[in-house]
């Protein structure tokens, strides 16, 4: 794994950095739980995978290279919280600095993705789904696919 000594946030929108083939990870970043999410190698469908209980950086760290290594992922996309004027948050300096801490420690492409409103979809699927919708665990993995689908429609398609 090459060690980078800095890192451009501004490359964490540069969608055109995006390895073409591979399943990627998403992270729906919280100060006490991350939800987590994986695509199909195909990047057609995503599904949430896992909450991982934030009890400091060096064990999410370590979980998340963990799920990174175990799945082969090519890239991690991270949820960007944003107010609804689209202005940035103490959430999203939050999720910028996960952001540029995993970028230089996991060997993988990092981007951020737009997440606002995921939480409440997540909620309002897990209750058409008949699951209850304040099922935290639930709610928090479901917003890191909804994330995560969100960032690959913004892709541009294969040809």
């Amino acid at each position: 794994m090459q060690q980078i000594d800095t890192v451009n946030t501004n490359d964490f929108a540069d969608i055109s950095n995006v390895p073409d083939t591979g399943r990627l990870v998403a992270i729906d970043p919280g100060t006490k739980r991350i939800g987590v999410a994986i695509c199909d190698e195909l990047r057609v469908t995503t599904r949430p995978l896992d909450v991982i209980t934030r009890s400091s950086w060096k064990s999410l760290l370590l979980t998340v290279k963990t799920i990174v290594s175990d799945f082969d992922a090519k890239a991690l996309v991270i949820g960007l919280p944003l107010e609804s004027d689209g202005s940035e948050s103490e959430m999203s300096t939050y999720a910028r600095d996960l952001a540029r801490k995993f970028a230089l420690s996991l060997g993988v492409p990092v981007f951020l993705q737009d997440e606002r409103n995921t939480s409440y979809e997540a909620k309002s699927r897990l209750w058409s789904e008949g699951s209850p919708a304040d099922a935290r665990d639930r709610v928090d993995s479901a917003a890191a696919a909804i994330i995560l689908a969100d960032f690959l429609d913004r892709l541009p398609p294969k040809t």
